[in-house]
């Protein structure tokens, strides 16, 4: 029975993915473009701060190769308090979506060669 089970956690990925932080960007940028570390830090934040603030404009952003992110606007509908049942309205709001591009989907299923640019 030990066997079974420690042949499935092998085979079972696991539940925690990695991520990227923007600190570990600054990190890449320090490493490879030989920016010192704040200049790396300074314009990582730029680029989010520059993306944030077109997102909140209501425009969208479109990163070629890599995907868009869109501004969608939801309608009002009604709800429900999951506990109480109780019916609740919910407001119309903005979301951010993120469509990923042709290429990226493609270097993440494996069907590109990673090494490629995203342009």
């Amino acid at each position: 029975m030990s066997e079974k089970i420690s042949d499935l956690t092998v085979l079972l990925p696991t539940i925690e993915t990695p991520t990227l932080t923007k600190a570990e960007l600054a990190d890449m940028l320090f490493e490879r473009l030989g920016l010192n570390k704040r200049e790396s830090k300074d314009m990582v934040e730029a680029f989010f701060e520059l993306v944030n603030d077109t997102l909140v404009q209501g425009t969208d952003v479109k990163l070629s190769g890599f995907g868009n992110f869109q501004i969608r606007r939801k309608a009002p509908r009604p709800g429900r308090n999951p506990r109480t049942g109780e019916a609740i309205p919910i407001k119309a709001r903005n979301v951010v979506t993120f469509h990923a591009s042709q290429k990226l989907k493609g270097m993440v299923q494996g069907d590109i060669p990673s090494g490629e640019d995203l342009e």
